[in-house]
């Protein structure tokens, strides 16, 4: 019986989760809405396997893939998201990803994808494949955003959805000065100078949707 862990920041969709995954024999030993909850709660739990959607609010599920590899506790993880996003894809699987299933799979799908993960195999849903390319497609070419190290990356996501430098820091237990300093290091990098280009450049290169902007 596979051990799972939910991360999902809607209680229906949790709760439709847990009654797949246990009616196809597996065990949802915890839950959360958020990433901040999960760090704390995926010690405790102990799961074989992660189930992770990519929007959680402050944090996104890239956050927390990061968060739990810079702290030794990465472990099996299925995406389950709505995000087409070929460079969310690209950067899931780079941050330790195994799968990477839309919610608008089947059951069976889902399923599938538990089981190919928890025997360490990678498994991309129907659609991803395509997503996947996409982004090898992108990386192959001039990247913005391939200079930038993961730490940088997730400071970068966060700035985008208007965060301060305080709060930031707060989130990451780094002082509002080294956030200050990520930030001019990650928009050189770029060769941004100011909030409107970083945002346009985040849009056009698919860390953040246009809608969600």
């Amino acid at each position: 019986m596979t051990r799972i862990y939910l991360v999902d920041d809607h209680v229906l969709v949790r709760e439709g989760l847990r009654a797949l995954l246990e009616a196809g024999g597996h065990e949802v030993v915890g839950e959360s809405a958020d990433a901040a909850q999960a760090l704390v709660q995926i010690p405790q739990c102990k799961p074989d396997v992660l189930v992770l959607d990519m929007t959680l609010g402050e944090h996104s599920g890239l956050d927390l893939l990061l968060m739990l590899k810079e702290r030794g506790l990465a472990l099996p993880t299925l995406v389950l998201t709505m995000s087409t996003q070929p460079r969310i894809v690209s950067e899931a699987m780079r941050l330790g990803a195994q799968g990477y299933v839309l919610k608008g799979s089947t059951g069976r799908e889902l399923l599938q994808a538990v089981d190919a993960v928890v025997h360490g195999q990678r498994h991309l849903g129907p659609g991803v494949v395509d997503l996947v390319a996409q982004a090898l497609q992108a990386q192959g070419s001039a990247d913005p955003l391939a200079a930038l190290s993961p730490r940088e990356m997730q400071i970068l996501r966060m700035v985008v959805r208007g965060l301060t430098s305080a709060t930031i820091g707060e989130q990451l237990h780094l002082s509002p000065k080294t956030v200050d300093t990520y930030r001019s290091r990650l928009m050189a990098k770029l060769g941004v100078g100011d909030m409107p280009a970083l945002m346009r450049l985040a849009m056009r290169t698919g860390l953040v949707d246009p809608a969600e902007a």
